[in-house]
């Protein structure tokens, strides 16, 4: 299991265009993705529950799943400022 920690760049944090932007970019991939902030694990893949993750600009996130690659992209998004 790879996991990579990751404070989040959105200015607004994962409202609903950054959520839909992971969340698009995580069902590109067979293997399950975590996302999980105070001891909460969400699907990745389901812009409603990034949502509801309620993770605000300077949260820090953790990205779980068993695929390597699939974790540097979404900490990466996770990282950026989606609404720039």
């Amino acid at each position: 299991m790879t996991k990579q920690t990751v404070v989040v760049g959105s200015s607004v944090g994962l409202h609903a265009r950054p959520a839909a932007m992971i969340a698009q970019a995580a069902g590109a991939y067979e293997e399950e993705i975590l996302l999980i902030l105070d001891g909460e694990e969400i699907d990745a893949t389901s812009s409603l529950m990034i949502m509801t993750l309620g993770a605000d600009f300077g949260a820090s996130v953790t990205v779980e799943s068993e695929n390597a690659d699939a974790v540097a992209e979404i900490a990466g998004l996770i990282a950026r400022d989606l609404d720039a």
